[in-house]
């Protein structure tokens, strides 16, 4: 339930007009910026909940692929342009 809570908080924030970017911070640390919505890809709607790949997403920054699941993700907030610093990635 919390993955599936996670993905449509994500697609929501995807779709807004205008766009801002989105922070997604990783239970590991990890906190990837999208500042572009076409830099993260998923499955929006998957049919087979027992696929093992259906918690899966893409992020594209710079020339990094970071590769990781719904599962692992703690928090997903919008960001002001603003806030974002050289190196954030």
């Amino acid at each position: 339930m919390r993955t599936e809570t996670i993905r449509n908080e994500l697609k929501r924030m995807l779709r807004r007009q205008p766009y801002k970017p989105i922070e997604i911070n990783i239970e590991n640390g990890d906190r990837l910026i999208i500042e572009h919505p076409e830099n993260i890809s998923f499955n929006p709607e998957p049919k087979d909940l027992t696929h093992p790949n259906v918690n899966r997403f893409h992020v594209l920054n710079g020339d990094v692929l970071y590769v990781s699941t719904f599962d692992a993700v703690s928090s997903v907030v919008e960001i002001d342009a603003g806030q974002l610093v050289d190196g954030d990635t």
